[in-house]
């Protein structure tokens, strides 16, 4: 599965503080199905979307 990613947040946040969730979160609340996973090369948390294939793709 192909993805886009939106957004990206350093791993190394304050304890407690989760950016990329509550970033995700907004995504969702407008209707985008954004979830937060882990790119362990780069140590940082991507907030990405399944990507749309092009009109007439399929």
């Amino acid at each position: 599965m192909q993805r886009t990613v939106l957004e990206r947040f350093p791993a190394g946040g304050p304890r407690g503080s989760r950016p990329a969730e509550e970033f995700a979160a907004a995504r969702r609340g407008e209707g985008m199905a954004a979830e937060v996973v882990m790119d362990l090369e780069q140590d940082a948390f991507l907030v990405v979307v399944p990507r749309q294939p092009a009109d007439g793709a399929r």
